[in-house]
Order: structure tokens, then C-alpha cells, then sequence
């Protein structure tokens, strides 16, 4: 297997390409709108709302309508197992990472670590490379980090026990309740009431919650929503880092510390695992559901757990510096993760 031809074409790959190119484009557009005040310091905190509460749940629940089978179910259910175990493995992990960083800072380095920003940056650079297929399992595997991010993670940053505000928060966002539902729909399609539907003219049977297929008119303006998570989240991204100072960041070790086992231990860890559990049987996998995790395990600071360090006072200048540089690190690591995946799929590790 020649690797440089695998490159090549990785690189001569315009889906790729108009990928990457896209998400750089756009976050540079959105650095420039708010550098020149076309956007003001409000705009990024805006942007993320109707991101958060609007794109990407339309994104995660139309990312569900589609068709069921032994093989979608099946990656599914692997993802979502890999998803609970895989942060059960880097709250280990984390604590030999950052042996050398004691108390606060040790705590804050580790939550930084362990939870990325999955569903800001990472989903909408898998629903541009891997379609819905990626999103839905993207989606799927973002259950455990939800449950570990405003439960461990808020104790952990706290120092209190979990509250009742946290669970609500937890299962009664947006995002989550489009995934459930998503999910429900998704599994069940085959249990729900049929309805018959005219298909490149053959009559073809759908669950009637199958809106993509019962109800057009309600599934375009979502699909339209979800088709803005991608170019909004990348301005808000552009607009975030205008506001933060590189200098000061790019002078913080432990910030490149912390980015670089961010942005590249972490997405190694998986790979490595998950390539033992799906050599040996235990957990067997797709490409691109192997795609999906190393894409949103190489994200930067999440926006939450960076939120827990400065509301409860723990190294707030060291969190905004961590959350920059590993945002831009992020940024340019992205074009080479997806290489690195493109030469994973032409050894043909993964089904």
C-alpha cells in the first residue's frame, strides 16, 4: 500500500477538500466580520443560540431519518457503549497526563481534557465530510458525553455534589431532546404505524413519524435549520477568537501543554482502542463510525467545561488561553486527522 498515493488522493479529494477549505474559509470570514465590527462582541453569544437551539437539534434529529438496518443498528449501539466507556477511561487516563500540576490546576487541565467541544465544532465538520450517516452516529455517541459532562465534570470544577438544575439541564436541552427523539423514531420505525408513499413511482411503506418521506413540508425547514449549523458555527468560532488575545496564549506552556495532548493524545487513545476492540471482536466498528469519534475526541476546549472554570473561579486566564490556542490548533489539525482517517480507510482496518 503506497502511502503517498493514499495522500495523494486524500488530498486531490474535492468532497474533502471543499471540506476542510470551507471550515477555514468560514471561521476566517467570521475572525474578519468581528475584527472590522461588522459583528459586534455580542454577536458570537448570539450566533451560539440560535445554534444551540435551533441548527444543530435540527441537524441531530433529521440526521435519524433514514432507514434502519442490522449493520447502522448494530454501529450504533457500539458507538453509544464506546461513548460511556471512553470517558470512564479518560478520567484515568487524564490523571497521569497532568501528574506534574497539583489542585485547581490539575483538576481544570483534566475536565479541559476529557471533554471537548463535541457538538459545537465537532458535528458540524462530520455532517460536511460524513453526511447524516455520520451525524446520527456522532449524535448517538454524544449521549455519554452529556451524562459526563454536567455530572463528573460540574462535580469535579464545582467541588460540590451534583444538582438537581445539572440533571435538568442534562436530559431538557434542545440537543438532547432532538437526539431522543431522533433515536426513537430511528429504532422503533419498524414498530410505529405504517404509511404508504409514493417512492420514484413505487408505493413504499414509512413509519408516519418519518417525516423526510410523510411530511416533506415539515422535514424542509428543519433540513434548511440543520444546513445552518455548519456556516454558523464556523463564524461564531472566527468571531470567539477575535476577542481573545493569541499573544498572550501562545506564551502559556501549559496551554500548548494541554493542546497537545488535547487535540492529539486523546483522538490517539481512541484509535488505538478501538482498533484492538475491533481486532479482537469485542467492538467492531465502520470507518465511518471510527471517523465520527476521532473527529469529535480532536476538538477543542468545550464551551461548557471552560464555563465551569470560570464561573467557579478555577485558573479562568488559563482556561480562556487553553480554549484559544486549542481552538486554532484545532482548526489546523483537522485537514490532517482527516488524512490520517482517509489512510486508516485504504487499509481497510475497519468495515
Amino acid at each position: 500500500m503506497d502511502i503517498g498515493q493514499i495522500i495523494s488522493n486524500t488530498l486531490t479529494d474535492m468532497k474533502i477538500i471543499s471540506a476542510i477549505t470551507s471550515s477555514i474559509f468560514i471561521i476566517f470570514l467570521g475572525f474578519y466580520l468581528r475584527k472590522k465590527n461588522i459583528l459586534n462582541a455580542q454577536a458570537a453569544k448570539v450566533l451560539s443560540g440560535v445554534i444551540l437551539s435551533a441548527a444543530l437539534p435540527a441537524l441531530a434529529f433529521t440526521a435519524f431519518m433514514q432507514n434502519i438496518d442490522t449493520n447502522s443498528l448494530r454501529q450504533g449501539m457500539n458507538l453509544l457503549i464506546w461513548g460511556l466507556a471512553i470517558y470512564v477511561i479518560l478520567i484515568v487516563v487524564t490523571k497521569p497526563l497532568f501528574m506534574k500540576y497539583q489542585g485547581d490546576k490539575q483538576d481544570v487541565l483534566r475536565v479541559l481534557t476529557i471533554f471537548g467541544s463535541t457538538t459545537f465544532f465537532g458535528i458540524p465538520i462530520i455532517g460536511v465530510v460524513y453526511g447524516a450517516e455520520g451525524v446520527m452516529y456522532a449524535s448517538i455517541f454524544n449521549i455519554g458525553y452529556r451524562i459526563f459532562l454536567y455530572s463528573y465534570g460540574y462535580i469535579k470544577m464545582s467541588g460540590l455534589k451534583m444538582e438537581k438544575k445539572n440533571i435538568k439541564t442534562m436530559f431538557l436541552n434542545p440537543i438532547v431532546i432532538a437526539t431522543f427523539a431522533g433515536l426513537f423514531i430511528w429504532l422503533c420505525q419498524g414498530l410505529l404505524p405504517q404509511v404508504e408513499v409514493m417512492v420514484n413511482g413505487k408505493v413504499s411503506e414509512f413509519a408516519f413519524l418519518r417525516i423526510d418521506q410523510t411530511a416533506p413540508w415539515l422535514f424542509k425547514p428543519m433540513d434548511y435549520l440543520a444546513k445552518l449549523a455548519s456556516p454558523l458555527a464556523w463564524i461564531s468560532i472566527g468571531a470567539t477568537l477575535a476577542e481573545i488575545s493569541l499573544k498572550d496564549a501562545m506564551k502559556t506552556k501549559d496551554a500548548w501543554y494541554y493542546s497537545f495532548n488535547k487535540i492529539l493524545i486523546v483522538p490517539v487513545i481512541n484509535i488505538v482502542l478501538l482498533m484492538i476492540l475491533n481486532a479482537t471482536g469485542i467492538l467492531p466498528i465502520s470507518h465511518v463510525a471510527l471517523a465520527t469519534v476521532v473527529i469529535m475526541m480532536a476538538t477543542p476546549t468545550a464551551t461548557v467545561a471552560a464555563a465551569y472554570a470560570i464561573s467557579f473561579d478555577k485558573e479562568a486566564i488559563l482556561t480562556s488561553n487553553c480554549s484559544l490556542l486549542s481552538t486554532i490548533l484545532g482548526v489546523v489539525a483537522m485537514p490532517f486527522w482527516i488524512v490520517v482517517l482517509e489512510i486508516i480507510r485504504n487499509f481497510n482496518i475497519f468495515a
